[in-house]
């Protein structure tokens, strides 16, 4: 299997990444935070000139026609940026209304933009929902429904508004059935979680390097050190790890092989756990400064642990995949 991007995937990510780190600067996460909204406006209209609502439609339906690994690909660099804003919910639930059989109209709205949506795993906690118009729901009978009770919860996630809501029936007035695989992008829902960590785990890595060559301790800076030197390598390992799992899971995914499920479940698992050590790692070799609250550390740790316990914890994924594996041997 090839894991090399090509030149398109190549300049998605680079052209991703320069946009939020220009528009998408600490203070503006910060600033966001601080005034309780899920995301900027100016944020939101930059996201969806770059095409990421829009990413995963079908060309025929005015999309560009790309798949999960290009939308692991945007993900990584909105984690990497701890990005406020339910833009990958919002280009998932736009691909599923264009595959599922919803209205023109609304197919449109939500690849545009000018109509924004989040996925529920749960009715207790879904991200965004006090700022999108709609929820896709992935249970037994796929729909979307109004956003109706959004109530803002407490997390320790501060970059991300989390809510709990009102689901409705399938059967009640605005709610949009659709012909889906629900696990299917249940899966896909849980991949892009595990590669929104993944970005995260990236810039806590690359924040930790760029401290340690500074930081000095009896004259020489204390990424000279053997121990840290290790450590660092440690965390990069990790991260490497995770990233061919993540990759591995989106082609078996958008190529609908048997597997899917069960490289989901291994990239979730691994990434929510390594991150989560990663994060940790990187607040141990940062010393007394990463505590503080005016350091940026805290708000990617936060996303890590948060994005560790949804969509599936570690644990529930490492049961997922050894039942897929003993299925597997027993067949």
């Amino acid at each position: 299997m090839d894991f090399e991007l090509n030149e398109e995937q190549l300049m998605l990510r680079e052209v991703s990444r320069s946009m939020l780190r220009t528009t998408c600067t600490p203070q503006l996460v910060r600033s966001t935070m601080e005034a309780g909204l899920d995301t900027d406006d100016k944020l939101w209209q930059r996201v969806t000139e770059l095409g990421w609502t829009s990413l995963a439609v079908p060309e025929d339906a005015g999309g560009a026609g790309q798949g999960l690994v290009e939308l692991c690909l945007v993900a990584e660099e909105i984690g990497r940026a701890v990005a406020p804003g339910p833009f990958l919910e919002s280009a998932l639930a736009a691909a599923a209304a264009a595959s599922g059989g919803a209205p023109a109209h609304l197919v449109e709205a939500l690849a545009e933009g000018t109509q924004r949506a989040t996925v529920a795993e749960t009715a207790e906690l879904i991200h965004a929902a006090g700022s999108c118009d709609l929820v896709l729901v992935l249970d037994e009978d796929p729909r979307f429904v109004p956003v109706v009770e959004a109530r803002r919860r407490t997390t320790i996630d501060q970059t991300r508004g989390w809510y709990s809501a009102e689901l409705a029936p399938p059967t009640a007035d605005g709610a949009t059935r659709l012909d889906i695989d629900a696990a299917w992008w249940r899966h896909a829902m849980t991949l892009l979680t595990a590669a929104d960590a993944l970005g995260v785990g990236e810039q806590l890595l690359e924040m930790t390097v760029s401290y340690t060559a500074v930081r000095e301790q009896f004259g020489r800076s204390i990424g000279s050190f053997q121990a840290v030197k290790h450590k660092a390598a440690e965390m990069l390992i990790v991260l490497k790890g995770a990233r061919a799992a993540i990759y591995r899971a989106a082609m078996a995914l958008d190529a609908h092989a048997s597997d899917g499920a069960l490289w989901t479940s291994v990239a979730k698992a691994t990434a929510s756990d390594g991150v989560a050590d990663v994060a940790g790692n990187a607040l141990q070799l940062h010393g007394g400064i990463g505590f503080t609250w005016e350091h940026d550390l805290h708000l990617y740790l936060r996303r890590a642990k948060v994005a560790q316990a949804t969509w599936g914890s570690s644990s529930s994924h490492y049961e997922t995949v050894a039942a897929l594996l003993r299925v597997n041997d027993d067949s």
